[in-house]
Parts: structure tokens; sequence; C-alpha cells
């Protein structure tokens, strides 16, 4: 199966259940953006609407500020975030979620259950395998 805008013969999955291992393939690129350290937690934050930079830095623990411009400029590129820039002073700058951006979150919500979910069934695997060795 190709996938539709790239060239023939650097389709990377010709079968969606397959994983292709090869550090070119588009896929795996962006399955890596995504499921990175912050993406997925920028993405939950702003389905609950548009965000300044500042207030996504104060709401996620950890972040650096240059991690999250990085992150927030990956997003963007990749058309999951739009960036508004408001020309009043001092300058204004709004993030929120693309259309794109909402059905990533819609997919991976069922994730973030499964592994609320599993979280007591995981650290208890966690812990024995600690004990074990």
């Amino acid at each position: 199966m190709k996938s539709v805008g790239i060239p023939k013969g650097t389709e990377c999955c010709p079968d969606a259940f397959q994983w292709d291992r090869r550090e070119d393939c588009e896929v795996r690129q962006i399955l890596d953006r995504i499921a990175d350290k912050w993406s997925l937690l920028i993405i939950a934050l702003l389905d609950d609407g548009s965000m300044r930079f500042t207030e996504l830095k104060r709401m996620i623990d950890g972040i650096s500020q240059r991690m999250l411009t990085v992150t927030l400029r990956q997003l963007e590129r990749d058309g999951l975030v739009r960036r508004t820039v408001h020309p009043v002073v001092p300058p204004r700058v709004d993030y929120e979620l693309t259309d794109l951006g909402r059905t990533l979150h819609q997919t991976v919500q069922p994730l973030v259950r499964w592994t609320e979910e599993h979280q007591r069934d995981i650290a208890a695997a966690r812990q024995r395998f600690d004990e074990a060795n």
C-alpha cells in the first residue's frame, strides 16, 4: 500500500500492522515525535483551549523554557498546534490545537485511560522485577 504524497519506492510501511525499523521511516519519525516526553502532555493541555506559553510552562512540571519552545515548534511544524501572534504590546502569543491535533488527542485518550487503569499493576510488576534482580 502506498502512502499518498510519498515518492515511489520510499514507502516505509507497506502493511499497516508491520512496524518498519528503518530510521528514515516517516511513520516512525512521527511516532517518535508525538510519543516523546512532552508532546502528548502539551496536546492534552491544549485540548481544553488555547493557552499562552507562560501558562503551558506553569502547568508542566519539569519542562524547561527551551524544551517547551522546541516541542511547540515541532508540533506546529507537524500541523498539530497553531501559533497565533497578536499585534499588541507586549506581544501576545497563543497556542491551540489544530483539527489534526484534536484527532490525535482523541486517539491517545484510550491509551491514557488504559495507563490509568493499569498503573497499579505496572507498579507491582516493577516492584517484583526489582526485588528479583
